[in-house]
């Protein structure tokens, strides 16, 4: 899957073109135990099984990444959830944004494949990743969802929160080298402020404070029924 991204005047370039031939969704991702139990703690609300290791990582097919800012989903029991992606490409790490759009209902029979039946939305800007690694603890992550004609604060945190790249990316690819090309990974979210539910427009973004940029995607999703 090629996806196109606008870059920072720093690297003298305007886009890329990344092609990504394996994508991977890092799960339980996040540095706080306490944390990462009440993340748990929430979806098991949901019916979702504890997970079997921590972090642990699922491969999604890539035709499910999407630059576009409508989807559609089978039913009314999916939502997004706002997470960075990293990608590989010409043997330098970039960052972005992502939403992990999860099937909330299908989560309780299995959590591969809710992640596997729902599309990926991913932004259309990047940033090298050795422009943010000397503060990526500082980075922020947020998401908005709209209720009731009003966008609410959905998610928010910094990604001191969450693994840094670099471990998520060791434990993965294990003694393996890291591909110069098309590793694509989504890097762990945030817990819900007040709790995981469903919206059919969702708004994210992941901003940069000290190098005072942002980069946002917005994405509404169509209701496809469910026939039996």
């Amino acid at each position: 899957m090629k996806l196109t991204f606008n870059l920072s005047e720093k690297t003298g370039a305007t886009t890329i073109e990344a092609a990504i031939d394996q994508l991977v969704i890092a799960g339980w991702a996040g540095r706080d135990p306490e944390a990462l139990e009440h993340h748990i703690s929430e979806l098991a609300e949901l019916g979702v099984p504890r997970p079997s290791a921590i972090p642990l990582f699922y491969r999604v097919a890539t035709n499910q990444l999407t630059q576009e800012e409508q989807i559609e989903v089978v039913g009314y029991a999916s939502s997004g959830e706002a997470e960075v992606f990293l990608f590989s490409h010409q043997g330098e790490l970039y960052v972005s944004l992502a939403s992990d759009h999860t099937d909330r209902e299908l989560e309780a029979h299995s959590v591969a494949l809710s992640k596997q039946i729902c599309v990926k939305p991913v932004a259309r800007s990047a940033w090298p990743l050795k422009e943010v690694a000397g503060h990526w603890d500082d980075l922020i992550l947020r998401s908005w969802i709209k209720e009731e004609g009003e966008w609410v604060l959905y998610q928010q945190g910094t990604l001191a929160s969450l693994r840094a790249p670099n471990d998520l990316l060791d434990r993965y690819l294990s003694s393996a080298e890291l591909p110069a090309n098309g590793l694509g990974m989504t890097c762990g979210t945030m817990s819900a402020i007040g709790g995981i539910r469903p919206a059919t427009e969702f708004h994210m973004e992941l901003a940069d404070e000290k190098l005072d940029r942002t980069i946002t995607h917005s994405y509404s999703s169509i209701e496809l029924p469910i026939v039996s």
